[in-house]
């Protein structure tokens, strides 16, 4: 015989499904709990940072926090100097790899000279890599009193003055002179470098009537070279520099404009005192004045390339 079922003890449809769902509750709960937590402590930790009576606090609980930068990496870097990166970036080694704008940094970057553009990247939990792109100078133009750094093509680089801080960028770039200089310089440039006995001796390059060249030499020797015939006349001085030393001479000008001769323009003899007749001394050959040559003052002695981080 069965017992009546007593209905006032059987449970409610809402607490069985409380009692089932009880394993998803706990973890939401303390889900919960834990993101109000985060928020108070974030919210705290603005205000105390805000506060200069927490600074000491602040930078404490910084450095308890993992995730720090121990390895920044740069690719193409020539021009651009490590001091000037490093504060653009605005972080160092050691720093909060969080702690930073990628985006703030990268306009940092872009700002400096020679810079074209930047990629800034953060690789968690301790790397920043830096990519730069820099836009190389390739010469210096001097134009109506002006000088600007030009790229290969012709263009203007940005830079900060060529009295500025980045001016040993610079140092070790030919010096081109003239309208249509600029984009005529690069096959010049080209050719000198093919014969490195001739550009050693070549401080400027100074474009004549839109067609020609005259270089200009440390000793202020001018070299005329033909129109069109760069190539050559480059070769036939460096043979006759190997030969009978025509570059280190103290001419005033070596016309090679005509292509079967060559005129050397040599310097007036000084005349002679009354001293050196008696005890008859050669009178010295004149040298050349400073005029003659161009002011370079970023020009140095050649001791070598200037090293740059690549």
């Amino acid at each position: 015989m069965k017992r009546p079922v007593d209905s006032s003890h059987r449970p409610s449809r809402l607490s069985i499904f409380l009692r089932r769902q009880r394993r998803l509750l706990r973890p939401l709960l303390v889900l919960l709990a834990l993101a109000g937590l985060v928020a108070a402590g974030v919210l705290a930790f603005r205000h105390f940072g805000s506060d200069p009576r927490f600074a000491p606090l602040r930078n404490r609980i910084i450095n308890m926090l993992p995730l720090r930068i121990t390895e920044i990496d740069v690719t193409g870097c020539v021009l651009t100097s490590e001091a000037a990166l490093q504060q653009a970036l605005g972080v160092r080694t050691g720093d909060f790899i969080l702690g930073f704008s990628m985006r703030t940094a990268r306009q940092r970057i872009d700002a400096l000279p020679f810079v074209d553009h930047s990629v800034v990247e953060r690789h968690l939990p301790h790397t920043i890599i830096i990519h730069l792109f820099e836009r190389r100078p390739f010469a210096v133009w001097q134009n109506h009193g002006h000088f600007m750094l030009i790229d290969r093509e012709g263009n203007q680089v940005r830079d900060q003055g060529m009295t500025g801080k980045d001016a040993e960028a610079f140092m070790q770039l030919p010096l081109v002179v003239g309208p249509d200089a600029n984009t005529a310089a690069a096959a010049l440039i080209d050719e000198l470098s093919a014969q490195p006995e001739v550009r050693a001796h070549v401080v400027a390059a100074a474009r004549v009537g839109q067609r020609r060249w005259n270089l200009t030499l440390r000793n202020g020797t001018t070299v005329m070279l033909p129109e069109g015939q760069e190539v050559a006349a480059l070769k036939r001085l460096a043979q006759m520099q190997q030969s009978i030393r025509i570059l280190d001479r103290p001419v005033i000008a070596i016309d090679m404009r005509l292509p079967d001769r060559l005129i050397i323009r040599e310097n007036p003899p000084a005349p002679p005192n009354d001293g050196d007749r008696d005890r008859g001394d050669t009178p010295p050959q004149a040298a050349p004045t400073g005029d003659q040559a161009p002011a370079a003052p970023w020009l140095i002695p050649e001791t070598g390339p200037i090293r740059r981080r690549a």
